[in-house]
């Protein structure tokens, strides 16, 4: 075998390892984006927008205009819960009052956490909203929560969401 012949046998084999090695670069990458597309739309993209928040929702339609009711008390408790599967955060508090200590489902954290007023523990609060039971214990979905001279507006007389940016007119 003479040298032109040992180097094109060379270049040959050079040349099939790159085509493979192009191939399987090629495969991973399909596969990362496979993967990716599939993880992005399982993980949050098929919340419509509103993180399970909307009002179309199961949750959301809980609110119960007949039975609105008024309560005073202290938060002993804030708490970011996921109220049902499929559902961004949400802020509930814990409210101590005279006759119990109750759930309050204020809304989504998305929300609560761009408003002005801040509500903590130790805070005096009126809240006035839908009582419900909410797995197996009883709770308030709130439409408006008072605290001194300011006001957190959640939810409409018949418990739209101020968030959804719809109203009936």
């Amino acid at each position: 075998m003479n040298s032109k012949e040992v180097n094109g046998n060379w270049n040959d084999q050079k040349g099939k390892l790159r085509q493979k090695f192009a191939v399987l670069i090629t495969m991973i990458f399909v596969f990362a984006f496979v993967f990716a597309t599939e993880s992005f739309t399982q993980g949050g993209m098929n919340r419509k927008g509103s993180g399970g928040w909307g009002t179309g929702t199961q949750y959301v339609k809980m609110y119960d205009p007949k039975t609105v009711e008024t309560i005073f008390g202290v938060v002993v408790g804030v708490e970011k819960i996921t109220p049902t599967k499929g559902m961004s955060p949400g802020v509930h508090l814990i409210v101590k009052t005279d006759k119990e200590t109750v759930s309050v489902h204020l809304g989504p954290a998305w929300y609560i956490d761009n408003q002005d007023i801040n509500i903590d523990p130790k805070d005096k609060i009126e809240v006035k909203g839908s009582r419900i039971t909410f797995e197996g214990k009883p709770a308030i979905i709130a439409a408006e929560v008072k605290k001194g001279n300011e006001v957190l507006e959640l939810r409409n007389e018949n418990g739209i969401p101020v968030w959804s940016g719809w109203r009936r007119r």
